[in-house]
Order: structure tokens, then C-alpha cells, then sequence
């Protein structure tokens, strides 16, 4: 449900999360600053933080999803854990397990192994949907992702997240040859107007995206290229590289409508992941194999 206002003299200069749990009574204002956060509040066509002060004769729209009322129960699913302390763990996602429960994907996620595996220890900062989800990687796209245990874990990794410190690298087979072997795509991503389940470049309700690309190895008719994430937009790598016309292969969403089925989904991998243990101070870097879907169509393509 979409809820639109435009700011008047007296509400002018208060923070947008207060005024929107002051005009639509049913959320809360950590519920505001919830769908602020996740992208769906914009002032004038543009998304804003919880933070932004409104000012008189500004538009406002809040996209507000229909709430679900879920117990979300734990599984005895194998996880791939490739490094765990009492604050946080990383995990090896494999391709088409979903991170959170959503309509249509209530059991089997990353969140039903971790409520499992952790036994009630998970962050609770993102609620009962996503406890101990710090970021997340789509349903088809594999490797690494960090969760945290602990409260204090949450807010110090969001931080780095939020300050581009925290190094997020992938790896990718994308359709064509670049016309350079390094670049960078600046191109703010929004959700697309036209399928509100896809993104897209815009500058309307969009966030700033950044994504610096190099090319690893070409093949006929493809590109091995490695990607690092300045910024972590929804889909952004699957938007960008199709924005640049070298969709990533096996991309149901954003890639030509004759898919690679033999892929089961894009092929991209969460290759490495860096950040500074929000407890200890340590710095910890963690480098994952490509998995056998990676390997064997690279091994197709001749290349790798």
C-alpha cells in the first residue's frame, strides 16, 4: 500500500520517521524507519534514510508492504559455515536457498538453518523475519554472506556496510566482451516502475550505485569478470552489468529471454568478503571456491 503527503509549515524540520508514524497511525516509529531504510520512502522522487528532516511543500510517498504475522520455526538444514565466534558467523550460501522467509519461501531458508544451528543466538535488531541478517544475496546467487549473533555484532558490521568499508567481492560470467578490462558503473537503482519485482538505472526513488568491475578471462561469446560492491543495492550487480548491456548469464530477471537453463539462475558468486570483527577489532578475510555450476560452465566456455 502506497501512502503519499506533502509537508506543511508546522511539520517542517521534523525527522521523516516520526512524521510518518505521527500521519499513518499504524506503524511504529521503528517500523517507519524500517521502510525508510529498506528504500521506500521517497521526498520529491528521491529515497531518503530515517534521518532526513522534511522541509515545508516537500512530497512525500511511503510504500508500505502488507505486514505478515509468521512464526518462523528452526530446521535441521547443513550449512556450509566457513568461520563462527560467539558475535557472528560466515556462511557459504549454495545457489536456491533463499536468506529469509518471504511469501512463497515461509521454510528452507538461511534463516530456518541459522534459528537451528544457533539456537535462539541471532541478532534481533532486523526482527523475527531476518534475525542475525546483516546483508543479503539473492535466492540464486551463491557464496559468502555474514551473520551476526549479537546485537552489538549487528550495528558495528551495518556500520561498516553503511561507511563502504566493508569489502564485498564477486565473481561473474557475463554475456559479450567489455570494452575495457577495468571500469566502474555509477548508476543510481531504483525499483523499476514498469515490474515492482525488478530494478533498474533511474533517478526516480533511487539510491546511489556504485560497482567496480575487471575482466578475469574471455570466451566466445562470454566474460569471467570480478566485481567489487562499493554500494549493495538490491540486485545491483544483475542491474548494472544489464545497464551496460553484458547481462550476467542465466539471468532470468535481467538477461535475454532465452535463459541458460543448464544454469538454475545467474551465475554469480560472493567470492570474498572483508571487514574489521566489530568485537575484536581483527581484521578478517574470508575467500570461497567457485562452485561446481561456476567451475563446469567456465569449463564449457573454455575458460578458467
Amino acid at each position: 500500500m502506497q501512502h503519499s503527503f506533502v509537508v506543511e509549515a508546522e511539520q517542517s524540520g521534523v525527522r521523516i520517521d516520526k512524521l510518518i508514524c505521527d500521519i499513518i497511525p499504524e506503524l511504529s516509529r521503528s517500523s517507519a524507519a524500517a521502510v525508510a531504510e529498506s528504500g521506500g520512502v521517497c521526498v520529491n522522487g528521491i529515497a531518503v534514510s530515517k534521518k532526513y528532516k522534511v522541509k515545508e511543500g516537500e512530497s512525500v510517498t511511503v510504500d508500505v508492504s502488507e505486514p505478515t504475522e509468521l512464526d518462523v520455526s528452526a530446521e535441521n538444514i547443513p550449512l556450509d559455515i566457513v568461520y563462527e565466534d560467539d558475535d557472528l558467523l560466515v556462511v557459504n550460501k549454495p545457489k536456491g536457498m533463499v536468506v529469509h522467509p518471504a511469501p512463497g519461501n515461509y521454510t528452507g531458508t538461511l534463516v530456518n538453518a541459522l534459528l537451528y544451528h544457533c539456537k535462539g543466538s541471532l541478532s534481533g535488531i532486523n526482527g523475527v523475519l531476518r534475525p542475525g541478517i546483516v546483508h543479503r544475496i539473492d535466492k540464486d546467487t551463491s557464496g559468502l554472506l555474514i551473520v551476526a549473533k549479537s546485537d552489538k555484532a549487528h550495528t558495528g558490521l551495518a556500520e561498516q556496510i553503511k561507511e563502504h568499508s566493508f569489502e564485498r567481492e564477486y565473481e561473474a560470467v557475463i554475456y559479450g566482451k567489455l570494452k575495457q578490462e577495468e571500469g566502474t558503473v555509477n548508476a543510481p537503482i531504483g525499483r523499476s516502475q514498469r515490474d515492482r519485482k525488478k530494478m533498474c538505472v533511474t533517478d526516480h526513488c533511487s539510491k546511489p550505485a556504485v560497482t567496480h568491475y575487471r575482466v578475469i578471462d574471455e570466451g566466445s561469446g562470454f566474460s569471467h569478470i570480478a566485481l567489487r560492491l562499493e554500494t549493495g543495492r538490491t540486485h545491483q550487480i544483475r542491474v548494472h552489468m544489464a545497464y551496460l548491456g553484458h547481462p550476467v548469464a542465466g539471468d532470468p530477471a535481467y538477461g535475454p529471454s532465452k535463459v541458460i537453463t543448464e544454469l538454475n539462475g545467474q551465475c554469480l558468486h560472493a567470492k570474498k568478503i572483508g571487514f574489521v570483527h566489530p568485537v575484536t577489532g581483527e581484521f578478517l578475510r574470508f575467500d570461497s571456491e567457485l562452485p561446481e555450476y561456476f567451475r563446469k560452465f567456465l569449463k564449457k566456455l573454455k575458460m578458467g
